[in-house]
């Protein structure tokens, strides 16, 4: 959108819309390059630290490539945790000149509350990862000797703290379609017994490792998270 009716909030036609979600998502893709390439600056003391779960048992990679490209997966998942800030501050940008003075007020302490959620979901999957890493290794023996393919073991790392730092950012949607009437507190307090089974299947199918633990702690945060939602929606009025 032009910059005059961006300032001024003015209804702007269709492709000026478009222009803009364009802008504006490449300034977050940029957002995203450059906390890859602080991340890549600081990658072995990053790999040192997600290592630790582990204590002696030593890493390997096979490929000749596999070592450049663990720094580059690891690179590209901070990049994108880097960036969030950019991210909910370009969305921010995006549909405030949509909303009301009254909606903007509302919504604007959801911004950092959204970051907050995913910097806490990724704080719980970090505690979550040394039990998770001790309960898979438990079950080596002097038969099943553990060889750990690196690249598969920091897939796992990233995969979970994006789950867990993902995952948490669901109260929002559910205080957003409060706001347009889709659900209120009192729906909230019906679907109770459905959201805990759905958190248990959520909590199941999306974390990447075959333990017991992640799936569990998911599962309960998810479920604090929807009584907290219950809360808010209802603390809004609905």
């Amino acid at each position: 959108m032009p910059r005059s009716r961006e300032l001024s909030d003015a209804p702007a036609p269709l492709l000026d819309h478009l222009k803009e979600l364009r802008r504006r998502v490449g300034i977050a893709l940029v957002a995203v390059v450059v906390g890859a390439i602080f991340t890549f600056a600081w990658c072995d003391a990053l790999i040192a630290l997600l290592r630790t779960p582990l204590g002696g048992t030593p890493l390997y990679f096979v490929g000749i490539g596999d070592a450049f490209g663990i720094r580059m997966q690891l690179s590209l998942i901070g990049g994108v945790a880097l960036a969030m800030p950019i991210w909910l501050w370009q969305a921010w940008a995006f549909i405030r000149p949509g909303l009301t003075d009254s909606e903007r007020r509302a919504a604007r302490p959801w911004i950092p509350l959204a970051l907050l959620l995913f910097v806490v979901g990724v704080a719980v999957a970090w505690l979550v990862l040394p039990f998770a890493v001790s309960f898979l290794l438990s079950f080596a023996t002097d038969d099943l000797t553990p060889l750990i393919a690196a690249d598969r073991y920091f897939g796992f790392v990233g995969s979970l703290m994006l789950v867990f730092g993902l995952a948490t950012e669901y109260p929002i949607l559910l205080v957003f379609l409060s706001r347009v009437g889709v659900v209120t507190s009192a729906k909230l307090r019906r679907w109770r017994r459905n959201a805990l089974v759905l958190a248990v299947v959520v909590g199941a199918f999306a974390t990447p490792g075959t333990d017991l633990i992640s799936p569990l702690v998911l599962a309960v945060v998810l479920y604090l998270l929807y009584e907290l939602s219950i809360w808010l929606v209802r603390a809004g009025g609905r």
